[in-house]
């Protein structure tokens, strides 16, 4: 049986691919510790087959953790210093626990035995038995596999030893003796706050143990530096993350101790993206540039320098800047540096990928600019050049790209910038020009089978992302919609949508645990490892690293003993936001324990891989909640939270949720002057190119005519909501229309014009059935009562029964609002029916208006609690009750003079 079999294939072609006429690595005391721990974690071949651990391991569990802390030793990125041999002691404490210190004791009386080169010779002679099965091995004896990640290991040191001259081994002798006697009790260890001041910076120098997983650019970047490698390419960079202030950071006479090998810029260059993504307010315009500027001055071949000034750029909207330094990142690098594995020849690697990866790059800095029809014919060419030069990656990339562009923005026509509409459906033989909603479909279709074939697993969970969110909002109407094969199948499935968020989160789930051997792997993970395992138990460095909580890397949040998740941030992200459009996909079902459920996983599991635009989201989604279900006081504390983490300057998201319950609260209270003027920065806040922002000018458009109807001018509100459908149906947006049809009714309904309402609520309630929007679809039904009790007292059976047919989703999900307002409808046709009785029966109609009384109170609602009272009154009046009347018509006057003439009208603009 072999140990840690096929791992480590990388390091195996390290190994194998030399040819340089010298050792892989560097033989130092270090590796030599690592090499007896080695041995003592698979001893040499045991006859007889026992599976039992051997001495000194008291479990299965301690044999493999040691395990685990030898391979993480072997794939961490080398520091420039190696640990002390104190250093690595105090890690080897963390996993000594259970054979009390035998590790350490063992180790070091191991190593200060050998005092002579004969020793040194016998001690890498008895590696080689732990490679090699003892003669007469059965298959059932245990060795350790030579081309695994530890076996590659052990044969690079004893080719490194071997390779050596007599003098060559004096020195490592000598070094192994300095080594053992740093443990020394006479061995002057520096004080905390010394230690801190004079030696943090050195020790902690390694930039690429503080960068997170987010493999940015990983793609075509392959690391230069095999196992053991000495560090050739150095240079000079700062010590923090965020330290963009100091002009003087990278002189040669400002940190002489602090220098960095390519690998480790590389590393920090990452970190900054994941900065960039994270907080992008964070990061100053000027001063960044001017850091970027003076490192790509040092190190011009560090093209990723200028991608990193385009990201910056592109986060402080500078247009200009941003395409200049996309056009000059692509012109110096791309050819060499392309942004996608290829499986051509090296030769053509040159011109291959440089073109057409610029495009798409291109188009997504378009489509972020608002600028669709730049985009999609960027993405355009962009098919076109993949496609001339067989460019399977990047093509799968871009049909991506193109369904996010054509989901996201709202585009009547794409005639002349994709292609011919007929291009699309020629497979099923007609002429029939396919719709926008077709042509995504069809493009979401082509991109998943592609990244399946090529096995692009992040193109593939983003892909069936993007189906589950079509499917949510998009009946799909088959291209052949006559003859006997026709569906007749009109609405969306929501077992589809689940169905595709379920294979977008396989992506964490397909994460296996080799990952850490594949060539993309860059040490990272196994060096955080180390840190934190030494960090547990070591003061001084905790000390250190308290003070530097901002840049500790992102391992941290996801414990394994205290150990980081091997599972890379970009997977974290995808599966992230598998999880939030979930909580959207069940906020369009209606099922509000589901919306926060899944909100408060996001927030809770994925928060630390998550860029700020999508953990704010999940924020807003947990607080619309508070606003429907507690009230606006509690959504107010909850929004004051979110606005220290999230600065509303900074993100769109938490200042949209701000203005809508301000807007909210301001049409309940009355104040209409207020809502209006929270209604117009909704009209700023978009932009002026149509399709662009069209969410956001939908909700404009809403609030506008709500705004409209609370201040009775019913032609107007009417005017603004037909407009509002018009433009939602021209791109397709039939589940906005659904929200839009109903408020036509209630237009309607308000301007005592029930017949004229009837067909809105109607048409409202057919679009919810077909795209399963259950909540609304009771809400539409319960319009659809009120409106049938408009028209008389001869409908009020027909109404009840309406409502007892939505109470069931209202009660169960439904908000204060729509709870207080059913039941208020309840109470009215209760009381229009000429066949109820009060005194018979007058819980069935004060039981349901003292909870809807209840719900209002924390609204504010002035309009409908003064409904409720009203009805109270009349209800009291029926039974003889006068005080409970007379309570009831004063609170009715109450809210009908606060409504009337609002007072304090800045206050609803605070909270």
């Amino acid at each position: 049986m072999s140990l840690f079999a096929g791992v480590g294939g990388g390091a195996a072609d390290a190994a194998s691919g030399g040819g340089t006429g010298r050792a892989l690595l560097e033989l130092t005391p270090h590796k030599m510790a690592v090499c007896h721990l080695v041995q003592v974690f698979a001893p040499p071949a045991q006859a007889g087959g026992d599976v039992v651990p051997p001495f000194p391991f008291e479990s299965l569990a301690h044999h493999n953790r040691l395990g685990l802390f030898l391979f993480t030793l072997t794939r961490s990125c080398e520091d420039f210093l190696e640990p002390p041999l104190e250093e690595f002691l105090r890690q080897l404490k963390a996993v000594d626990d259970l054979a009390n210190g035998w590790f350490c004791e063992q180790l070091t009386s191991s190593l200060s035995a050998l005092i002579s080169p004969d020793d040194l010779f016998n001690f890498f002679d008895k590696l080689q038995g732990v490679l090699t099965a003892s003669e007469g091995a059965s298959a059932e004896d245990v060795f350790l596999d030579p081309n695994s990640q530890l076996g590659v290991f052990l044969r690079c040191c004893i080719l490194a030893f071997n390779s050596m001259t007599f003098e060559g081994v004096c020195h490592l002798l000598a070094d192994l003796v300095m080594y053992c006697n740093s443990t020394d009790a006479s061995y002057d260890l520096a004080e905390d706050e010394d230690f801190n001041s004079e030696m943090g910076n050195l020790m902690d120098a390694d930039i690429g143990s503080q960068v997170g997983i987010f493999d940015k650019f990983h793609q075509g970047y392959a690391s230069e530096r095999h196992m053991g490698e000495s560090s050739s390419a150095l240079i000079r960079a700062p010590m923090s993350t965020n330290d963009f202030d100091d002009a003087n950071i990278f002189k040669a006479d400002g940190n002489p101790t602090c220098l960095r090998s390519r690998w480790q810029l590389e590393a920090y260059l990452n970190q900054q993206a994941d900065i960039l993504e994270k907080d992008p307010g964070s990061v100053p315009l000027n001063s960044f540039n001017a850091t970027m500027t003076q490192l790509q001055t040092l190190a011009p071949e560090l093209h990723r320098v200028q991608f990193l000034q385009y990201l910056n750029a592109l986060c402080h909207d500078d247009y200009v800047a941003s395409l200049d330094n996309l056009h000059r990142y692509f012109d110096y690098s791309a050819g060499m540096q392309g942004l996608f594995g290829r499986s051509v020849a090296q030769v053509q690697d040159i011109v291959v990928g440089k073109y057409e990866s610029a495009l798409l790059c291109l188009g997504n800095l378009h489509c972020y600019f608002g600028h669709p029809k730049k985009a999609l014919e960027a993405f355009a060419e962009a098919v076109r050049v993949s496609q001339m030069n067989n460019d399977d990656s990047c093509l799968a990339y871009v049909l991506g790209a193109i369904s996010n562009l054509l989901s996201k923005i709202g585009i009547s026509n794409t005639v002349g910038i994709i292609t011919s509409p007929y291009s699309l459906g020629t497979n099923i033989g007609l002429g029939t020009p396919l719709s926008i909603q077709q042509q995504l479909l069809v493009l979401l279709k082509r991109s998943l089978k592609r990244a399946d074939a090529l096995k692009l697993p992040s193109l593939l969970s983003f892909d069936h992302l993007l189906l589950a969110k079509f499917d949510l909002k998009h009946v799909q109407r088959p291209l052949v919609s006559f003859g006997p094969n026709a569906s007749t199948k009109l609405r969306t499935c929501p077992a589809d949508v689940i169905k595709n968020l379920r294979l977008g989160s396989r992506v964490l789930t397909d994460f296996g645990a080799d990952v850490l051997s594949t060539s993309n792997d860059n040490g990272s993970f196994s060096t955080s490892w180390l840190r934190n395992l030494s960090a547990t138990s070591d003061s001084w460095r905790r000390s250190s690293m308290n003070t530097k909580k901002l840049h500790i890397n992102d391992f941290d949040n996801f414990h394994y003993h205290a150990q980081p998740s091997p599972v890379p941030a970009p997977i974290l992200q995808l599966a992230g936001s598998a999880c939030l459009l979930r909580a959207t996909a069940w906020e369009h079902y209606g099922s509000a324990p589901m919306v926060r459920m899944n909100a408060l996983v996001y927030a809770t599991c994925f928060a630390d891989a998550a860029s700020s635009s999508e953990l704010s989201l999940a924020y807003v989604k947990l607080i619309q909640q508070l606003a429907v279900f507690k009230g606006y006081s509690a959504a107010f504390c909850a929004l004051k939270l979110a606005e220290k983490k999230f600065p509303s300057s900074t993100s769109l998201h938490i200042q949209l949720l701000g203005m809508q319950i301000l807007h909210e609260r301001a049409l309940h209270r009355g104040h209409l002057k207020v809502a209006q003027q929270i209604c117009d920065e909704f009209g700023v806040l978009s932009s002026s190119v149509s399709g662009v922002d069209i969410e956001l000018k939908t909700e404009f458009s809403v609030r506008r005519a709500r705004t409209l109807l609370a201040a009775k001018q019913f032609s107007q509100a009417a005017a603004v909501a037909n407009s509002l459908f018009s433009t939602c149906y021209k791109y397709n947006m039939q589940v906005e229309n659904a929200s839009i049809l109903l408020l036509l009714a209630e237009i309607h309904k308000k301007s005592d014009n029930a017949i004229l309402g009837l067909p809105y609520a109607l048409a409202s309630q057919s679009f919810c059935k077909s795209f399963n929007l259950d909540l609304l679809e009771a809400s539409a039904t319960l319009t659809l009562a009120e409106l049938w009790l408009a028209l008389g007292s001869s409908h009020a059976k027909k109404a009840l029964s309406l409502v007892y047919q939505s109470l069931p989703m209202i009660l169960g999900h439904g908000g204060l609002e729509l709870r207080a307002r059913a039941h208020i409808v309840l109470a009215k046709c209760h009381l229009a029916d000429p066949k109820f009785s009060v005194l018979e029966d007058p819980e069935a109609v004060l039981d349901p208006l003292n909870q809807a009384t209840e719900d209002l109170q924390a609204l504010e609602y002035h309009e409908m609690a003064a409904e409720a009272y009203y009805l109270k009154a009349m209800a009291y009046n029926h039974l003889g009750k006068l005080d409970e009347r007379e309570e009831a018509a004063a609170r009715f006057k109450d809210h009908v003079t606060a409504l009337e003439n609002p007072q304090n009208e800045e206050d609803s603009l605070a909270y």
